[in-house]
Parts: C-alpha cells; sequence; structure tokens
C-alpha cells in the first residue's frame, strides 16, 4: 500500500525547493566560513567536478601530522551504549525502602553498561570513581549484557538484532581482571564509589568535568560545563527535552518517538535533532528580521520561505538521497525481496515522523515534516555518518595501575583490584555512537587514502580527527576510505555501489579485470 503523506502532495514545490542542492558559490561560501570559523588551517573544500565536493590540502603534511578536527553538525550516543539516570533513581528508591531483595529477577538485557558523558561533546564526565560506580550499580541490579572488551576507534564489526539496528563492538589488549567472570561487590562498596565517599588510588591523575544537568530538568542528558548545556539546549535539547520544562508540544509523545527509535534505529535520533536544529534556527532568524523591522515576529502570519531555506542550510550542504532507496540490502535478505525490503524501511521512517510530528510539531515548519524531506534527512546521515567513538578513562586508569613500579602497584591494587574484577572486561567500554560531520563529509572515497579518520591519545570529545597516512602536498585532495580497502576489487565495488558510485581510484583502474 502506497504511502501517503498530505504535506508531500501540498507542498511539493516547497520541499523540491529544500531539497534542491546550494549553488556552487553559497556552498563555497558556507564552507569557507565554517573552516575560518573552526581554524582548520591548511585546507580547503572545493567543487570537485564529476565527485561533487572534496577537501584539498593548502600546505604539506607529513606522515601521522594532524590535517584537521572537525565539530559534528548532530550525534548520539548509542542507546546500547547509555543507561538513562532515571533507573538509578528507581532502584535508589526502591534500595532506600530495603527492597532490593525482592527485585532480583529484573534484568535488562537490552542495555550495555553505560558510558556516562557530555550530551553535547561527548567527553566523560564525573569522576574515575562515579563512572566505575555507575557500571558496577548496573551490573547489580542486572542491567548490561555486553560482550565486548575495548574499543579499537576505527573499526567495528556489525551484530544486527533485526534489519534495522546496528551494534559496533570490538577489542584491544589491556589490563586484565584476575578470572574470566566477574566477582560482585558489597552494594556499600558501590555506593561508596557513586557517592563520592571513597577516592581510589591515583584517580586524581584522570580527572574529569564535574556533571552538569539538563536545563530542562531531564534525566536523559548532562554536559560536561554550562556551556555545553546552553548550547545543546539552544541548539536542538530545547524541543526534544522530557524535563520538566520541555518545550515539545507533548512529552509522552516525545517519550514515544525515543521509545520507537531506541527499539528500532537511533538514526531517527539524529534526524529529530536536525529538524529541532533547524526550526530553532528558523525561529531566531524570523526573530531578528522582524527585530530589524520593529515588528514582532507574531505579526508575520505563515512560512517565510527564503529563512527556513537559511536555517536549513548547514543540512541543505549534505548530499542526500531518500533513506529507503540508499540504505544496503542486508545480507540476509535475498534479492528478490529488495523492494518489499525497502518498502517496510518506508513505513518505518512514516511510523517514526509521525511520533516525532505529534511530539514537536510546528506549523511554519511544517516542510520539514514531509516524509520526503525526512527520509532525505535520514539517507543524508546513512551515506555520511561517522562512528563517533571516545575512549574511556577507566581503561586508562587501570593500565595505568597495572603500568606502576611493583610497591605502588602492590598497595593500589589492594583497593583497585577487586573492582577491575567486578568489571571484568567492561572496564575498558568506551563511548560509541554516531554523528554527521560536515567537513569530514566531504570527503571523497579512495581505495588507496592518504588519510583516515583516527583518535590519538590526547582526543578525548567526539570531534572527528583527520590523519595524514602518507606525506600530503599542497594542492592534493585528501581522501579517505568509506570500506576496508584491504579487501579485493569486486568486493570493494559491491560495498560502494551501496554509495551510489563505482569507485575509479588509481588503485582500482589498476586492478580492474
Amino acid at each position: 500500500m502506497e504511502l501517503i503523506c498530505p504535506i508531500d502532495q501540498r507542498c511539493s514545490h516547497q520541499i523540491a525547493a529544500l531539497l534542491r542542492p546550494p549553488s556552487p558559490p553559497i556552498v563555497q561560501e558556507y564552507f569557507d566560513q565554517l573552516i575560518s570559523k573552526r581554524k582548520c588551517q591548511g585546507i580547503k573544500v572545493k567543487q570537485n567536478g564529476d565527485f561533487g565536493k572534496g577537501v584539498f590540502a593548502e600546505t604539506d603534511f607529513e606522515e601521522e601530522q594532524l590535517i584537521f578536527k572537525d565539530e559534528m553538525l548532530v550525534g548520539v550516543q548509542h542507546p546500547s551504549n547509555k543507561v538513562i539516570l532515571i533507573i538509578f533513581i528507581i532502584f535508589l528508591f526502591f534500595w532506600s525502602l530495603n527492597m532490593f531483595n525482592g527485585l532480583h529477577f529484573i534484568v535488562f538485557p537490552n542495555f550495555q553498561i553505560d558510558c556516562l558523558v557530555c550530551s553535547y561533546c561527548f567527553k566523560f564526565i564525573g569522576s574515575i570513581e562515579k563512572q566505575i560506580g555507575r557500571k558496577l550499580y548496573l551490573k547489580t541490579l542486572g542491567i548490561g549484557n555486553s560482550s565486548h572488551n575495548g574499543c579499537q576507534r576505527n573499526s567495528s564489526d556489525d551484530e544486527e538484532d533485526d534489519h534495522y539496528v546496528q551494534n559496533h563492538h570490538s577489542s584491544e589488549d589491556g589490563a586484565s581482571s584476575s578470572s574470566g567472570s566477574t566477582i560482585p561487590l558489597p552494594m556499600m562498596a558501590v555506593e561508596s564509589l557513586m557517592n563520592g565517599e571513597l577516592a581510589l588510588p591515583y584517580s586524581n591523575k584522570f580527572p574529569l568535568p564535574s556533571v552538569v544537568s539538563c536545563l530542562g530538568g531531564c534525566e536523559e542528558a548532562f554536559y560536561c560545563s554550562k556551556s555545553c548545556a546552553e548550547t545543546d539546549w539552544e541548539s536542538s535539547h530545547y524541543l526534544l527535552c522530557t524535563g520538566e520544562k520541555s518545550e515539545s508540544r507533548s512529552r509522552k509523545a516525545l517519550l514515544k518517538f525515543i521509545q520507537h527509535a531506541n527499539e528500532t534505529n537511533d538514526i531517527f535520533l539524529l534526524a529529530a535533532k536536525a529538524i529541532s536544529f533547524t526550526i530553532l534556527r528558523y525561529r531566531k532568524l524570523k526573530a531578528s528580521h522582524m527585530s530589524e523591522q520593529e515588528k514582532p515576529a507574531s505579526s508575520i502570519l505563515g512560512t517565510d520561505l527564503s529563512l527556513l531555506l537559511e536555517a536549513w542550510k548547514p543540512i541543505s550542504i549534505g548530499h542526500k538521497r531518500r533513506w529507503w532507496d540508499c540504505i544496503a540490502l542486508p545480507d540476509d535478505i535475498d534479492a528478490s525481496d529488495e523492494a518489499t525490503f525497502r518498502r517496510e524501511i518506508q513505513e518505518l521512517a512514516f511510523t517514526s515522523l509521525q511520533l516525532l510530528k505529534e511530539a514537536i510539531f510546528d506549523k511554519e515548519c511544517e516542510l520539514l515534516f514531509s516524509l520526503e524531506i525526512y527520509g532525505h534527512i535520514i539517507g543524508m546521515f546513512e551515506l555520511n555518518n561517522l562512528d563517533l567513538v571516545v575512549a574511556s578513562p577507566v581503561e586508562d586508569y587501570f593500565l595505568y595501575i597495572d603500568d606502576l613500579p611493583y610497591p605502588e602497584k602492590k598497595e593500589a591494587e589492594k583497593i583497585t583490584q577487586p573492582y577491575l574484577d567486578a568489571l571484568g572486561e567492561d572496564y575498558s567500554n568506551c563511548c560509541q555512537g554516531t554523528a554527521f560531520f560536515p567537513l569530514q563529509s566531504c570527503m571523497n572515497h579512495s581505495c588507496c587514502p592518504n588519510a583516515k579518520a583516527f583518535k590519538r591519545e590526547e582526543d578525548r570529545d567526539g570531534q572527528a580527527t583527520i590523519i595524514a597516512l602518507r606525506p600530503i602536498c599542497n594542492g592534493e585532495e585528501v581522501t579517505i576510505s568509506y570500506i576496508d580497502e584491504d579487501l579485493p576489487f569486486e568486493e570493494r565495488q559491491a560495498l560502494l555501489a551501496d554509495y551510489g558510485f563505482r569507485c575509479r581510484c588509481p588503485r582500482c583502474l589498476d586492478e580492474e579485470p
């Protein structure tokens, strides 16, 4: 059955205007201003003929030199990597009533042990003690079914619960517990970590920013600073907060939308952030425009399409296709079932859109709630997103203890080893998510790339970090690989077909039969 979106039918011309790629001069101006604002010296985004946009070096780069760091436009922590703090509040209540023993049968098999990070910049927050305490507390409650150890910051093996949900797992060597299974700790010892009553030895070597609560009072978003809290609130969270000060149309509907996204695909959360971001930009632009004309914004009825196009500009820059057209066909779906699969994906997006519309619909920005726009936003993320990975300071802490000289190590491990044993393999869990990075998304693919996305030891937030793989000359295009470039020619081409192109890099031209 064909899906019918009334907004698509009623506003087809305005929607086409939003989806029309910006002119090359507008694109150039946008990226020139972005590079200047972010002080990314040594690179320039240029129009690249048949290949669209590209990132080019404007200076020489040495091997392993940082080329640029890119702040995300929008990003989310994977739900499987995050446990909402409200769970703590519920169980702390029961614990205070000495009812914990009666709740031993309650488990949450779909959650992994969480990482407490800033909801805007994704830095780890709190303290080493709080990070460890939260992990152990959740394990005690039966929350968490984690099966991975550590994070390789630039590779992942996908395990699919269904066709729409992907979790990334990887591993690397590090500190080890004394046994393969975890050894529980008394709840009192765990609470002493969470409440700051116990300071672990040498934890002052790994200071973390204090936890700042959400301005709207929700128990889902936390921050490393007041600045991050305010920036996130003003950019998107103002409409997506589930707290008492939420400005959504319906908190109940918003919670239903979030639950649906968590159960199906967190790419919907990114789309919601993009739409909220555009609505709030539109409101600011309109208020400023009315102020200049000395008129109240409420005196102008209807949508100012020119202002909406300006608000939409950061999203308009990204390469887009409809999600159900560009999503890769899963390996377990036969080619004969492809049409059915893509129709189901479209229906999934439509369900998500209806939930979001009920939660934050804005009549003046109704174009953003068309299925065509929603599908293209999600498709942009599908084609351009980069894994968001931030290494855990807890892993660094236990490695530091492991590397201490013998007398100090022996004394420290009298205290730390029980906690490491209780954590088991979960001690090294990193923050994992996905994000859209404006500059990185302009980088073209090569099967013999000269750069890569790689987190160095000092990169402790959610920014994308691009490093030179070999010397790069002034004027040379900076390329990365979208896939595993070690694969054979035919396999590489098959994977790249999902991105909508056939690779013609020097290596492919040389290997082509």
